[in-house]
């Protein structure tokens, strides 16, 4: 199945970029201590949760993180095989480079794909991106016609950095200790140094270049010391030009810059538009006339350099490799000698979207289940609870296969697919869960009642009123059940608190903490197309507790925002919940508080009564005879959520949350946003 606005790409030839590669191989071989000596930044973080958490949730989540694998390759070449709506400029049949990874298929965003001249063949065009991060270190260098440069590292991408500049007409230095590769360098025209043999790396350039220093240096090297970069400014000339595009040291002395005024940049991969979610996922270009080379259209001069002959990258491949053999080059990438080896793929095999784990037997069983989606959300809690509870789990899919793959072995699931649709079309699946992105739930609910299967899918339900008047219509259609993951009401905690409170329903007043914590800005659930906002697809959960407590639904909604003029989106926020029963609940959602802070907090007022619950932990009960404390380890119901859903599909009976209740949170989120918009209280039909 491709994605909207991506290409399926069969594999002919991947390049193996061996010193990232070699990295990112060692550090998943590297312990515990080893990783968290690698990432200080992620310790931090990891203290900071143990403060909100605990430390068996925040352990539970770091083990399960570093368990996930990541998959490798990023130079891909193959043949277009199917093209997502709103591709125009591929057709099937196209050859095109791309970054996918190793794979023998690749589903990527359009603006990740170049289409591949003529005259250049599959193993030239698997330079495509490795070229383009040398060229995209080159445009910052911004070097002009006879210019002297120094290319520091002559690896894979050293190599092809130091050709590209010589095409732009500049004189070139490459330093490198490996006697082949300054071999190499030499045959294309550069002036290859090994410093092994003897030569200071300063004094030659201030040779070569009469006392005055290089115009520029381009650091392509990968080593942990800091001399690299403190050379590169002493061999530049005044007001010279220092880029880094490899991993070294960067404990800079101030003395070496400032004394000629050396400018120091660090390149960021492929070019404009990397790691930016418009140009990527959703395929917005930036306009030529203002960003005149993006990744892509770096990708596209790379192969026009190729077709043109200005670069030669045939004298760099070292070895082919078929795909089957890849632990040639994986078995020892430490000793390797290897400039660029080709990944070699068999045309001939057919694509396979589902694969098959263990053999298992699921005839005439009721809650055999299917998962659609992968991420780190199922793996580290979904999946736990069900193999608790023994559940039966015949499907996990996810887009690329990998994921689910993975997961499936890890946790004995019958089959991974790339294909959920699959999953709907089984007859032994009779229970689908959806834990995917926020704007895929809706169609995929919508797919699943369609399909006849009942439903679990993550919060939110939906992100528009339309999305859920069509789920409402096929709902009631429909003899299956839909349950969203409102999971809180079925924390411990929450359900001795129910308790306490009673079944009278009397008016309460709750009021609702979640310090939700700061998510960057360009994070997905911020975009409400993709995630609908922090308030749709995150606060919901607290909309569903309080209606839990109250025992009554909402009738009227007013959300102020933090800031001076209302918008569509925000995460600091207080929403006011008017109940049909006349409860009355605030819910703070910040986004602006201390990590040090309980994460989450809980005060309900009755009939002289006081419950106060912090963070899943601890509950206090005032005015209650008989007391009402209560304390545990922090349990936000996953488990207690999952043994009801599975029970309630095995043996019948009602939903483990009323739909109407479903649908009147869904509602009220809906209003929270409307009501910021208008400035007012918004009622809820």
């Amino acid at each position: 199945m491709v994605k909207s606005g991506h290409v399926l790409i069969k594999t002919r030839r991947t390049l193996v970029s061996l010193g990232t590669e070699r990295m990112l191989v060692e550090f998943g071989k590297a312990n515990f201590i080893s990783k968290a000596r690698q990432q200080p930044d992620k310790v931090k973080m990891v203290l900071n949760k143990v403060k909100t958490d605990g430390l068996k949730p925040t352990m539970d989540a770091v083990f399960n993180k570093l368990n996930q694998p990541l998959p490798l390759g990023y130079c891909n070449v193959g043949e277009v095989v199917g093209v997502g709506r709103g591709v125009t400029e591929f057709q099937v049949g196209d050859r095109v480079a791309s970054n996918g990874n190793h794979a023998e298929y690749v589903n990527l965003p359009k603006n990740l794909v170049a289409k591949i001249p003529d005259n250049v063949t599959d193993e030239e065009a698997a330079f495509t991106v490795i070229g383009s991060i040398g060229l995209q270190g080159i445009r910052l260098l911004n070097p002009t016609f006879g210019e002297t440069m120094v290319v520091v590292g002559l690896g894979l991408i050293g190599l092809v950095t130091a050709e590209l500049l010589l095409a732009n007409g500049c004189n070139v230095i490459g330093f490198d200790f490996d006697a082949e590769k300054v071999r190499i360098a030499n045959e294309k025209g550069i002036v290859g140094i090994n410093p092994a043999e003897g030569t200071d790396q300063v004094k030659f350039v201030e040779s070569y270049t009469n006392g005055v220093g290089a115009d520029g240096v381009i650091i392509t090297a990968s080593n942990k010391s800091d001399e690299i970069i403190a050379q590169s400014a002493q061999m530049c000339r005044k007001r010279g030009r220092v880029i880094l595009v490899g991993v070294i040291g960067l404990n800079i002395s101030r003395a070496d810059f400032y004394e000629k005024e050396i400018s120091f940049q660090v390149s960021c991969s492929y070019g404009p538009g990397r790691y930016d979610e418009e140009y990527e996922q959703k395929g917005n270009d930036y306009p030529i006339g203002y960003v005149r080379w993006t990744e892509k259209r770096n990708f596209e001069a790379v192969l026009n350099a190729i077709s043109k002959r200005t670069l030669d990258v045939k004298p760099l491949i070292t070895e082919r490799i078929p795909l089957k053999e890849y632990q040639k080059i994986y078995g020892d990438m430490g000793n390797s000698k290897s400039i660029a080896s080709i990944l070699e793929y068999d045309s001939t095999e057919e694509p396979v979207s589902t694969v098959n784990i263990a053999n298992k037997s699921f005839e005439g069983k009721k809650g055999v289940l299917g998962i659609i989606g992968a991420g780190n959300f199922t793996s580290s809690t979904i999946l736990p609870n069900l193999k608790k509870l023994n559940a039966d789990i015949k499907y996990i899919a996810s887009s690329g296969g990998l994921s689910s793959t993975i997961m499936a072995k890890r946790h004995a699931i019958g089959n991974s697919t790339s294909n959920y649709k699959e999953i709907l079309a089984d007859v032994d699946v009779d229970l689908v869960l959806i834990t995917t992105q926020h704007h895929m739930h809706a169609p995929m609910v919508l797919e699943s009642l369609k399909a006849g299967k009942s439903v679990f899918v993550e919060k939110p339900l939906a992100l528009t009123d339309v999305e859920l008047d069509k789920i409402i219509a096929e709902y009631n259609n429909q003899n299956v059940s839909v349950s969203v993951g409102f999971n809180r009401r079925f924390a411990p905690l929450a359900k001795k608190m129910r308790k306490l409170l009673g079944n009278d329903s009397s008016p309460i007043n709750i009021v609702a903490t979640m310090n939700a914590g700061f998510i960057p800005a360009d994070v997905w659930v911020h975009d409400m197309e993709v995630g609908g906002g922090r308030i749709i697809g995150e606060a919901c959960h607290y909309i569903d507790l309080c209606t839990y407590f109250t025992g009554s639904k909402v009738k009227a909604v007013c959300m102020n925002a933090m800031g001076t003029s209302p918008e569509e989106n925000t995460d600091n926020a207080s929403i006011l919940l008017q109940y049909e029963n006349g409860s009355n609940a605030v819910i703070n959602y910040f986004a602006n508080g201390s990590k040090a802070y309980s994460k989450e907090r809980v005060e309900v007022y009755s009939q002289e009564r006081t419950l106060v619950m912090d963070n899943w932990r601890k509950l206090k009960a005032y005015g209650f005879k008989g007391g009402g404390n209560a304390s545990s380890k922090q349990d936000k119901g996953h488990f207690n959520q999952f043994q009801e859903l599975i029970q309630q599909q095995r043996q019948g009976g009602g939903p483990i949350i009323p739909f109407d209740e479903i649908v009147n949170t869904t509602k009220a989120s809906f209003a929270a946003i409307e009501s910021l918009k208008e400035g007012k209280w918004i009622q809820v039909n």
